[in-house]
């Protein structure tokens, strides 16, 4: 199995979630030597962990519009 060595915070949502996926299909396949299944699933929780975080700073940007009872628009941040 090829060693990436890619720094993750330097990836993209994107391409974090990519190799996330080759990971978790290479792991399940059962066909990996055991040293590169760890190596690989430990990789795999820093990747899972850098996605999470964009996620969240992404969610954070997020605004919604809103109407005043006025009927000017006005933006606030997004709350579930």
């Amino acid at each position: 199995m090829g060693e990436n060595t890619t720094n993750i915070d330097e990836m993209s949502f994107e391409q974090a979630l990519a190799e996330l996926e080759q990971i978790v299909s290479t792991l399940e396949s059962g066909k990996a030597p055991l040293e590169d299944s760890i190596h690989s699933y430990e990789r795999g929780i820093a990747l899972k962990k850098h996605c999470e975080s964009k996620l969240s700073a992404a969610q954070e940007k997020i605004e919604k519009i809103t109407i005043t009872p006025e009927g000017t628009p006005k933006t606030e941040p997004f709350q579930e």
